[in-house]
């Protein structure tokens, strides 16, 4: 089964994102992981087998996403919340003949090939497809059909696993799970990172992972 890769970014921008990083590490130090998180969804892009688009968070950024996928078609998203946002994203690509779409951030560099081919295996057999993210998020949306209204689901909180699980079922949406992952909000998730990269061969993970290694390096040596 061949699927599309649909990935929401943002442009980093100092004080512009990853703020739950800046406000215990500094704005600099959250733009600089902003940055090499990014590297890593687009690695992910590069070696992708089937159609990539790339989602920037307005309109103003389109060339910008261009630059840095070329190959890559680009939608920009549009007004409203990340359910909305979603829904109508996903829903110009289906009316354009994309099928099966596995939606990604930039902040999960923890998956992986294995997390992927999982998700498009499950769509087989289910409508939606999730991996459940540690802080209560999912970190892949993956789907065979348009998504239900969302924009009142509770985004960016430790609920929204579930809701999105109750709104989906409730639309009759049959659901499934792969592997749980996580995404990067906090210092602590990047702790767990460092160990979890160590042996990943991938350059884009490489280079976060030296970032990471530096950063907390300074930490200790200030401490």
């Amino acid at each position: 089964m061949s699927a599309t890769l649909l990935i929401f970014c943002k442009q980093p921008k100092l004080h512009h994102g990853k703020q739950r990083l800046a406000a215990t590490m500094g704005a600099e130090t959250a733009l600089q992981i902003a940055r090499a998180l990014l590297g890593c969804a687009l690695e992910d892009a590069k070696s992708w087998s089937g159609n990539v688009v790339l989602s920037p968070s307005t309109e103003r950024d389109v060339n910008w996403a261009r630059s840095m996928s070329p190959e890559a078609q680009v939608i920009a998203q549009p007004e409203g919340n990340l359910g909305e946002r979603i829904r109508v994203v996903d829903q110009q690509l289906r009316e354009a003949g994309h099928k099966n779409i596995v939606i990604i951030g930039s902040d999960a560099p923890i998956l992986s090939s294995a997390y992927y081919e999982a998700a498009i295996s499950a769509l087989e057999r289910s409508d939606i497809v999730f991996s459940a993210a540690s802080d209560g998020g999912v970190t892949i949306m993956a789907s065979k059909r348009g998504w239900p209204e969302m924009q009142d689901l509770p985004w960016s909180t430790e609920k929204l696993n579930a809701a999105l699980y109750q709104c989906c079922t409730g639309e009759n949406l049959s659901v499934s799970y792969i592997q749980p992952s996580y995404d990067i909000d906090h210092e602590p998730d990047l702790k767990k990172l460092m160990i979890d990269l160590k042996d990943d061969p991938r350059p884009a993970r490489q280079v976060l992972l030296q970032l990471i290694e530096s950063i907390f390096e300074k930490e200790n040596s200030y401490a």
